[in-house]
């Protein structure tokens, strides 16, 4: 591993970094692979490492339209949690969270986890009913999760607006300690330098024009950089999938839309959990820098447009000053939006699809990035092994031909 003095790093960022070692390969595409990884994000990169590490297959290349990290990975608020509804999605996050736990030893790589823990406020006694029967479904599947008052709410995060005038008062809600953030581009840098290691090749700026079907098997992929041969490719490319996986044949429910988000200017630390209130869909937490980092609900207008909107913005910010008043002089640094991709019942497909040799990793809509560990390990099983792992299987595409759905936003009252 390197290591630097402070002098070596001055002199590095001011002649360009032109003596650091890449972090991982940037390779050219082999004629052909054992596995083909579509979609250079972090689901992309987790399945391509776990295929390396868990199943011995090194001969795979991860293909990205773009470069690293560059879609949904690197444009979200990077809350990572399990305090799900239904027991299928219990187990489905909290393994992606028992790997976010180890995952910086795990691949010797800092991911920033931080469990500050979190708190979904609600406002009214229904939404106090509804926080309960949460935290009851969370106990009963095995979870860390409980009521908190009002009283230790207030405690908890002092500058919250419990004020006679508050349109949105906290009446208490569902605290998770487990839950927190990490860095979400040090999650896909640090799969991709451990994939790259194991011999993964990691190949950017390469385009999917075709897949290739003989006989009713995948049998390998078209691209910008030319034909690559493969008998097993996994598609984990977030709102493009549907389209990749048109090219086979096969029509995925999923719509697409923009999660906007934003980022407050850095001020002296004020807020040490994460904190989502049910009457506004608004949800905040502070990075290490000390910036406000801040989303709501989606923009329920159909789109791949990586880009925010006034309406939306207003939105937002008015729930964020319903939260925390005392936020309203802040200035705002940025705005941008990912591109989410929804499935009808708020749960993600992950399974084979279509042609033999084919698995999706798609449908996360708000919830791809606390995913991410869970979604490389399942899909790397399915492409490792053909079979579903039992906590994929009823995220399976067949869920909505036999009606076993998962609706989190029903049973949760909130998707993110």
């Amino acid at each position: 591993m390197q290591r630097y003095s402070a002098f070596s790093l001055l002199r590095e960022g001011l002649s360009g970094h032109r003596g650091w070692r890449p972090a991982w390969t940037k390779a050219k595409p082999k004629s052909a692979y054992d596995a083909v990884i579509v979609g250079g994000g972090g689901h992309g990169l987790a399945t391509a490492y776990y295929l390396a590490e868990n199943h011995g297959l090194t001969r795979v290349a991860v293909l990205e339209r773009g470069w690293i990290g560059g879609g949904n990975t690197g444009r979200n608020t990077t809350a990572v949690r399990s305090n799900y509804f239904y027991p299928e999605s219990v187990a489905l996050y909290d393994l992606s969270l028992r790997l976010y736990e180890g995952l910086s030893k795990e691949l010797n790589y800092n991911v920033m986890l931080s469990q500050r823990g979190m708190l979904i406020a609600a406002h009214t006694p229904a939404q106090m009913e509804i926080c309960a029967r949460i935290a009851n479904a969370m106990q009963i599947n095995g979870v860390d999760g409980r009521l908190m008052s009002a009283d230790e709410a207030q405690r908890r995060i002092p500058l919250l607006n419990q004020t006679e005038g508050a349109r949105f008062k906290c009446l208490g809600g569902v605290w998770q300690g487990r839950a927190g953030v990490a860095r979400h581009d040090a999650v896909a840098w640090g799969y991709a330098r451990a994939a790259s290691a194991l011999g993964v090749d990691i190949i950017e700026n390469c385009t999917v024009k075709d897949l290739t079907i003989e006989a009713g098997q995948i049998t390998g992929v078209e691209t910008n950089l030319g034909p690559i041969r493969t008998n097993r490719v996994g598609l984990a490319a977030a709102g493009a999938t549907p389209g990749l996986a048109a090219m086979a044949g096969v029509r995925l429910p999923i719509h697409t839309y923009a999660l906007q988000a934003f980022v407050s200017e850095p001020v002296k630390p004020i807020l040490d959990t994460v904190l989502l209130y049910l009457g506004t869909g608004t949800y905040v937490s502070q990075s290490d820098k000390g910036e406000l980092v801040f989303g709501g609900g989606l923009d329920r207008v159909p789109t791949h447009g990586q880009k925010g909107n006034l309406p939306a913005q207003e939105t937002v910010i008015s729930g964020l000053l319903e939260m925390f008043p005392a936020f309203a002089q802040l200035k705002l640094l940025r705005q941008w939006a990912g591109v989410v991709d929804v499935v009808p019942d708020s749960s993600p497909v992950i399974g084979p699809v279509g042609p033999a040799g084919l698995f999706v990793n798609c449908g996360w809509g708000t919830g791809g990035f606390k995913a991410i560990p869970a979604g490389g390990w399942l899909l790397s099983h399915l492409m490792a092994t053909g079979e579903h792992h039992e906590i994929s299987r009823p995220f399976d595409l067949d869920r909505f031909e036999h009606g076993r759905l998962i609706d989190e936003a029903a049973g949760s009252g909130i998707a993110h």
